[in-house]
């Protein structure tokens, strides 16, 4: 018989770890969403990890800005950002005060609330796609610039947090290359996945965008 995952919120300890430890031990946890239409849950499934100073592919590189502010404060809070013009997406910041280290979560699978998901993901062909990506995962989760630096351990009542869920065993967990990272961030295989898990998103190289003539 399959357990039930576990309904324990995470602690922020868990969050107040090295990046590359907190990215592959999100997998199988509960991301919960409380929306002014009900509650939405989703089982992580696909991350990417962001190292800060040390790391050329994460907005904090080049130090603080009014954009990237939330990530250098404590562990446990959400950093969304706005990318392309048009989509929001979602990550956890992890480490102590001042690292400016997240995860990027890329995708999951929905239970509770698919039907609120479809609404917003109306052009998902099947559930398995309502959060395959990280832009289809703020969407589907309604996730917006008003919950950056939310604090996803404040409780049962905060509009985002992560319960224990099922943890994935590690021999189920695969590593590769980030999704869209070019440059000297290239090299790191820092993006987890549960291997074979239908969600997760398909791996596209970066493609450096040409100039307009």
């Amino acid at each position: 018989m399959t357990e039930s995952p576990d309904r324990r919120p995470l602690p922020r300890d868990f969050f107040d770890r090295p990046v590359l430890e907190v990215a592959p031990d999100l997998l199988g946890r509960t991301l919960m969403r409380d929306t002014d239409d009900g509650p939405i849950e989703l089982r992580l499934t696909e991350v990417e990890a962001y190292a800060g100073a040390v790391d050329p592919g994460s907005h904090a590189f080049r130090g603080r800005t009014a954009r990237n502010e939330v990530m250098f404060g404590p562990p446990g809070h959400a950093y969304v950002y706005f990318t392309y013009g048009m989509w929001h997406c979602l990550n956890l910041v992890c480490g102590p005060v001042g690292t400016a280290s997240g995860v990027l979560l890329r995708a999951g699978e929905i239970g509770v609330g698919a039907e609120l998901a479809r609404k917003r993901r109306f052009s998902a062909r099947h559930d398995r796609e309502l959060a395959k990506g990280p832009a289809r995962l703020a969407t589907a989760l309604d996730v917006d610039r008003a919950l950056n630096g939310a604090d996803v351990c404040a409780g049962p009542d905060a509009p985002l947090s992560i319960l224990t869920g099922t943890p994935v065993p590690t021999d189920q967990v695969r590593s590769g290359p980030r999704t869209g990272v070019g440059g000297d961030g290239a090299i790191h295989p820092w993006r987890f996945w549960i291997d074979g898990d239908p969600s997760v998103s398909p791996y596209r190289a970066h493609a450096p965008r040409k100039r307009r003539t």
